[in-house]
Order: structure tokens, then C-alpha cells, then sequence
């Protein structure tokens, strides 16, 4: 049995960036022919995009994880890694999509619609882009980004001109399976719709869909019963349309009362879309008002009777039977007149040109704070300095001391010294903690000693050996004042 999901939880990974490739070119009589390895291939895309041939979010609801393909590494002479795959996720048109905080992050009608749900990561360069006056033949390469990873909440809300709006068993899918070729779930107990079921209608040249959403009961707007189901699958009705029990056997409720009822409900629900603002609250609709199940004698004297209290407010009121079918003509031409007008008023905007603007940032591009968990440690934030420390290979000297000399360059050290930090602070950049020395000069001319080494590193590296020797040592009581 088919099953309808119009609200799920997303895992989105975009693909991880391919490594760089350190590579130096060989020939005969050629030994150091110079570094010729390629950039790492960015990792592939998570995008959804909108389809008419998908209805609801089921997919989804089974496989709620989502994954990008992975970048391949460069290789030598100077072949950049393949591109990953982008992973192109099928969706409802209607779908709304929002962050884990319900913030909403794209609003998709239309067919072909697009939104990059995650970023694949940039893919690492290799050698030969590195290679620069200080560095002629660079031992080392940066590893590549991982992609970007967020969870998303899409949401499917109909897109149809006419909500039918009622209570339970008013006979919203009776009148929907008579006005169009749809054939939803009819029988006569409380809530047999549970989902929401689009018709398309054709009344002369104007063509409009009409969707028959979950029975409404007082409370809705705080969730009761369907509740917010209901009313969410309302927010792009361009016209509502009360659908009215005249024959119920219940003796609490009356039409004009069901009514006041499903008013109150409307207005108190706030939509949450971002993209047609035009369209305003719920209350602020166009309404007609559908008084059925008129084949019942009792009924159609009930309906005369109340007919004028709703044609008071402004509203046309048609008088129908969704049985015999009586009344539905008329039925049709006014609710295709009112659609017409709408769109008439509402006529379909342009596509508008995308404005990307920077964001603005401080112009150091970088933060040093000191870390409330370690006593005399700091913390350096940035995006710049995180993006580095990621793309380092930490079992490279040479790779080490480039990224000694970027955060120099973008005045690390310098901030560091301003706020104090001794030699051996603890300093945290992203997930790598470290121990400053600023006995390193980093930022300077270096005379290298062979790929993949770094002297200064060499040099710290001895310096700490000697400690770490030292150490040892006097854990044995073999360095004592006694001795």
C-alpha cells in the first residue's frame, strides 16, 4: 500500500574533496624535471531538485541519508582528480526546506527548481601549484576539504488554486472525486482522509487544481487532531472553499456554527512561507461557501435556511450533492471564475537575476581567545586559519612549515605574542591542538634542507627529543643532584 510523507528529517554529506598529488617530473637525462602534481577534484554536490513526477516525500522517509560522491586525488604530470558526482535528489513541487532551528532556507515551485542542499569540499592542490620563488619543487601537497554536512527538514505543501475546508465526513473527497478524475479513499467514519488528494479540474478554457486536505476540528491551529497537517496544505490555496455538512445527525453543530468554527481555526494559523508573500493569511483569502449533502430532504430545507446568513458576509453560497450530483455545474464555473480573477491579479513574476553579495568580515580574518579549559592555552577561530590547518598533512615537515608561514602571514604569531602566550601555550586551531614555539621563525626565507623537510621544524623537533631525553632520565634517577 502506498503511503503518503509530507514532512521528514534529511542527512545531507556532499563529497570530500580529492588530495593534492606532490609529484616531480622524471626523464631521461631530466632527473629533476620540476614538481608537476595535479589538484585534488572537488567533491560532488547534494542538490535537490523539483520534479512533477513526484508527489510526496516517501523516498525520503526511508532513506533520509544523503551522500555526494568523493573527489580523486591529482597524479603526476599535472593531471588534476575527476570531479565527484553530484547527487541529484528528486522532490515534490510545494517543498519548502528548512534548517534544523526551522529557519527557511528555500521555498521550491516550479518545475526544474534548484537549491544546493550541501557543498562539496575543495579538493586539495597539489605540488605544482605551490611551487613558488622560496619553493621551486614543493615535497608536500594539501589534502583535500571535507564537504559540508547539515540536516534539513523538508516539508510538502500542496500546491493547488482551491482548499477544500471542512470537518471530518463534510465530504471534501466525495466532491473532489466527482469535480475531477481523482478517486481518494471515501467512507463514513471521521478522518478517511489522512492525506491530502489533488484533482484537476477543467471548466471552459480555465484548467485548476483542487485539493481535498485532512478533516479540520477546534484546535487545529495548536495542532489537534491533524491540525497543522490540515492547515499547512492550505497555505497556496489561492481560494477556499467551506464545504458544509447539511445532513449531520451530531446536535452540537449546525452549518453556521462549523462555519465560525473553521474561521476561527484559519485565523489563528500563521503561514510560514517565504516565497509568495502576496498570497497573505489564510484569513485574508477568498472564500466560498459549499453547503452539500443537499439529496437529503432535511438537508436542503436546513440549507435555504442558513443561505442567507453566509451571503450577509459577502460570500457565494452553492447548494449541492455530491451523490446526485446536483448543483455542481454552477459549482464548477464559480470556482473557475474565481481562479481566473486571481491569476489575472496575481499574474506570474519574471524570473528575478540572483544578487550574490559577499558577506562582510573583519578584515584580520581570524580571532585569538584564550581557552577556558586550559590555563594559560589560546584558541585561534577563523575560517581561513581552520581551512589550513585542515588541509595540512601533519607527517610532513615541509607541509608544517607552509602552514607556519600562512598563519605568520596572516598575523597569527603576532596576536599570539600581543596577548601573551609563552613558549609551550597550548594552542588550538580547529581539532589540532599544538604547543607554540616561538623560537620557530616562521614567515622567513628558509634555506630547504630536502623535500618534505622543514630546518625549522628539524630544529624544534631536536629541541624536544633532548627534553623529552632528559626527562626519561630523571624518571630513571639517573639525573639527580646527587649524581
Amino acid at each position: 500500500m502506498s503511503r503518503f510523507v509530507d514532512r521528514v528529517t534529511l542527512h545531507v554529506s556532499a563529497g570530500k574533496g580529492g588530495n593534492g598529488c606532490s609529484s616531480v617530473h622524471r626523464e631521461k637525462f631530466k632527473p629533476l624535471g620540476g614538481p608537476d602534481g595535479g589538484n585534488g577534484g572537488r567533491g560532488g554536490n547534494v542538490v535537490l531538485v523539483v520534479d512533477s513526477g513526484v508527489h510526496t516525500l516517501l523516498d525520503f522517509h526511508f532513506h533520509p541519508y544523503a551522500r555526494g560522491g568523493n573527489g580523486t586525488q591529482g597524479a603526476g604530470s599535472n593531471r588534476d582528480g575527476a570531479i565527484g558526482e553530484d547527487l541529484i535528489l528528486r522532490v515534490p513541487d510545494g517543498t519548502v526546506v528548512l534548517d534544523k532551528d526551522g529557519r527557511i532556507l528555500a521555498d521550491m515551485i516550479g518545475e526544474g527548481t534548484r537549491f544546493e542542499a550541501a557543498a562539496g569540499g575543495r579538493g586539495g592542490l597539489g605540488n605544482a601549484a605551490l611551487a613558488s620563488r622560496a619553493r621551486k619543487a614543493p615535497g608536500f601537497a594539501l589534502l583535500g576539504e571535507d564537504g559540508e554536512e547539515r540536516d534539513l527538514v523538508l516539508e510538502l505543501k500542496s500546491v493547488a488554486d482551491v482548499g477544500l475546508v471542512g470537518f471530518p465526513s463534510a465530504g471534501k473527497s466525495s466532491l473532489v472525486s466527482v469535480l475531477s478524475a481523482a478517486k481518494p479513499k471515501i467512507a463514513d467514519y471521521p478522518f478517511t482522509t489522512l492525506v491530502p488528494n489533488l484533482g484537476v479540474v477543467s471548466s471552459g478554457e480555465t484548467t485548476f487544481t483542487v485539493a481535498d486536505v485532512p478533516g479540520l476540528i477546534p484546535g487545529a491551529s495548536q495542532g489537534k487532531g491533524l491540525g497543522l497537517d490540515f492547515l499547512r496544505h492550505l497555505e497556496r490555496c489561492a481560494v477556499l472553499a467551506h464545504v458544509v455538512d447539511c445532513a449531520t445527525l451530531d446536535p452540537g453543530r449546525d452549518p453556521v456554527s462549523d462555519v465560525e468554527a473553521l474561521e476561527a481555526e484559519l485565523a489563528a494559523y500563521v503561514p510560514a512561507l517565504s516565497g509568495d508573500a502576496s498570497l497573505g493569511d489564510l484569513a485574508d483569502r477568498p472564500r466560498i461557501v459549499v453547503l452539500n449533502k443537499v439529496d437529503v430532504p432535511e438537508a436542503a430545507e436546513l440549507a435555504e435556511m442558513v443561505r442567507p446568513d453566509f451571503e450577509a458576509k459577502g460570500w457565494p453560497v452553492f447548494t449541492i450533492s455530491a451523490v446526485s450530483r446536483e448543483g455542481l455545474r454552477p459549482l464548477t464555473f464559480a470556482l473557475a471564475e474565481l481562479v481566473a480573477q486571481y491569476r489575472r491579479d496575481h499574474p506570474k513574476a519574471a524570473p528575478r537575476r540572483q544578487v550574490i553579495r559577499p558577506v562582510a568580515t573583519d578584515r584580520a580574518g581570524f580571532s585569538v581567545i584564550a581557552d577556558p579549559d586550559e590555563p594559560g592555552g589560546f584558541i585561534v577561530r577563523g575560517e581561513r586559519p581552520e581551512r589550513w590547518v585542515k588541509q595540512t598533512a601533519f607527517d610532513n615537515d615541509e607541509a608544517v612549515g607552509y602552514l607556519a608561514d600562512r598563519l605568520a602571514r596572516l598575523g597569527v604569531e603576532d596576536e599570539l605574542v600581543k596577548q601573551g602566550a609563552q613558549p609551550g601555550a597550548p594552542v588550538t586551531i580547529g581539532d589540532v591542538s599544538f604547543d607554540w614555539e616561538p623560537q620557530t621563525p616562521a614567515g622567513v626565507e628558509v634555506t630547504l634542507t630536502g623535500r618534505g623537510t622543514d630546518s625549522r621544524i628539524d630544529q624544534v623537533d631536536r629541541i624536544g627529543a633532548a627534553e623529552r631525553k632528559h626527562a626519561r632520565r630523571v624518571r630513571r634517577g639517573l639525573d639527580t643532584d646527587e649524581q
